[in-house]
């Protein structure tokens, strides 16, 4: 049988299998409902070798009795399909890491807002209350006399359950990032590695973005405003966090931005397509600082003044 533009005759059925030879439908061999599952992964997995007149082999198949309806049914396989990948990337570790990095960023904005009025409110109920999520904690422990004070108590109660989920949570992606990213996870720490992949939406992301991207993640704003000309360009994003970084004298900061920011996207660049754990990486990240940082050093010894004669 060859193919053409022209609807052909059906040929033999289709022997269910995730490997075509291209000459027949998605549709083959599938009757009704029942087959929907069937459906869904060959639309995900199958090909064809070249077009056809589709509708009209699934006609002569008996699979469908009009075009409408093959495209009724086409429809609702490619819908299933689409939510059924969905689905499975959602699933993706590095997806439930996005989340928990992002539920863990949510409990610590939400405690310490409801810590401020817990403080504001119990300031005229507990003269003793002390602002902050620890005088949350304290205030959780008071014997309320009254429905008023019951309320600032059970407003303080609640600061502190969600102090205590970031804080879970935040254990849970100590124990996750460095299965999910190995070498981000431990040239980043676990809290910032999941910070860049969420920022990038995740780990396949972050692997193609250029190492100047990585540098400026989570400084988008000032990004903008610098390309329109109202601010200079951020020399790091969410990364200053980094002990390379945070640690590096302001005038070399620049410098140490962009290393950290080049072995991090070579980082997740292995993690994502290898997955395996490159010493290597970290070494070189390691000599690149102790040369940055010794600027410094020279700097300074520069700047003493020399001993002579008076």
């Amino acid at each position: 049988m060859t193919d053409s533009d022209e609807p052909t005759e059906a040929g033999p059925p289709m022997v269910v299998s995730t490997t075509s030879d291209g000459d027949e439908g998605w549709f083959a061999g599938l009757t009704g409902d029942a087959d929907s599952e069937r459906a869904v992964e060959r639309v995900r997995t199958g090909s064809a070798a070249a077009p056809r007149d589709w509708p009209s082999i699934a006609i002569d198949e008996g699979v469908v009795d009009s075009r409408d309806a093959y495209y009724d049914r086409l429809h609702a396989a490619t819908t299933a399909a689409t939510q059924s990948a969905v689905r499975e990337r959602e699933r993706a570790d590095d997806q439930q890491l996005v989340h928990a990095v992002r539920a863990m960023d949510d409990c610590e904005q939400l405690a310490n807002e409801l810590a401020e009025r817990v403080a504001a409110w119990a300031g005229s109920r507990f003269p003793s209350s002390s602002p902050g999520i620890a005088g949350a904690r304290a205030l959780a422990a008071e014997d309320p006399t009254d429905d008023l004070d019951r309320r600032v108590v059970s407003l303080a109660t609640r600061v502190s359950e969600l102090a205590d989920e970031r804080d879970a949570l935040e254990t849970t992606i100590e124990q996750t990032a460095p299965a999910v990213a190995p070498n981000l996870a431990a040239m980043a720490g676990a809290t910032l590695a999941a910070r860049l992949i969420a920022l990038a939406g995740g780990l396949e992301s972050l692997a193609k973005k250029p190492a100047g991207t990585v540098q400026v993640l989570g400084a988008e704003d000032a990004l903008f405003a610098h390309l329109a000309g109202r601010a200079p360009s951020p020399k790091h994003g969410v990364i200053y966090t980094h002990e390379f970084v945070r640690g590096t004298r302001p005038d070399d900061r620049g410098s140490a931005a962009r290393a950290l920011a080049g072995k991090l996207a070579l980082a997740a660049r292995v993690d994502h397509y290898s997955g395996t754990y490159r010493e290597s990486l970290h070494d070189d990240l390691r000599e690149r600082m102790v040369t940055i940082r010794a600027r410094a050093e020279e700097s300074s010894e520069d700047d003493e003044p020399h001993g002579g004669a008076t």
